[in-house]
């Protein structure tokens, strides 16, 4: 079974390391009995889960490795689905239950993979996935960090992030041109952002769309003539920024918005 670069398809062919992804998932138990693999491929990281108690569900886009799975994998008769991850009905796939989501991601969707998730996190309260190492790093960098942009942000608005591993070209079959690296994301407690969640993304992205310019020229077109333009905050640029000043943002562009 080759790779296929439509599918953006590295295999995994390393049993260690597939076998520590699959331990990385550590809530289980009273947070989730079952999870969900996206892009299982030839299965390298399958057959770990498959130890697991929790119940797994995968969904592979390409056919013929869907051919593959349900030959060498007969245990996942039943908990096949055949499409693409992004057009999933998570919550019905899972029968409205709380998951753990993981996976070697395929890295041409690995933001939209994130989004899914966010916009689903409801139901999950942790994912495990590997990325590549750049994206990866980005998810869980901290202001000041040049890494540090949009997804860093509206990821860490719901989840607390944690660097696990890096992992090596060699690791896969055919070796990428990148290097790759596992992160976990657990779902945080407190899901209210104390503002409105659309105006959050929104000033978030307006934000970092000239990254290197202060506030004040970036987020003049949503708050046009407003005197809170003059406020400090505004004097700084977006990586300088936390978690709690992008909301008092949103909080500001929302009630300009508004009068």
């Amino acid at each position: 079974m080759k790779a296929k670069k439509s599918y953006g398809q590295h295999f995994l062919n390393s049993e260690p390391i597939a076998e520590r992804i699959a331990l990385s998932l550590q809530l289980g138990g009273e947070a989730y009995n079952k999870m969900l693999e996206v892009g299982p491929g030839r299965g390298m990281l399958t057959k770990y889960l498959l130890q697991r108690p929790e119940q797994l569900i995968v969904v592979e886009a390409d056919r013929d490795m869907v051919l593959y799975l349900n030959k060498h994998y007969p245990e996942l008769k039943g908990h096949i689905v055949e499409g693409n991850f992004l057009r999933a009905d998570l919550p019905a796939l899972q029968q409205e239950d709380a998951f753990g989501l993981i996976g070697n991601f395929p890295y041409n969707i690995s933001s939209q993979i994130l989004f899914k998730m966010i916009d689903n996190r409801s139901y999950i309260p942790e994912m495990v996935g590997m990325f590549q190492k750049e994206v990866a790093e980005r998810v869980v960098a901290g202001p000041g960090s040049k890494t540090y942009g949009v997804i860093s942000v509206l990821v860490q608005a719901y989840y607390e992030g944690e660097y696990l591993f890096s992992v090596g070209k060699g690791n896969f079959t055919p070796p990428p041109k990148v290097e790759s690296a596992v992160i976990r994301l657990t779902r945080k407690a407190d899901q209210d952002l104390g503002c409105n969640e659309r105006t959050f993304r929104v000033v978030v992205k307006q934000a970092f769309s000239q990254r290197r310019k202060m506030l004040r020229n970036t987020m003049k077109s949503l708050l046009k003539g407003s005197p809170l333009l003059q406020e400090p905050l505004f004097s700084e640029r977006p990586e300088q920024l936390g978690l709690d000043d992008f909301v008092q943002l949103a909080r500001w562009v929302e009630d300009w918005q508004n009068t």
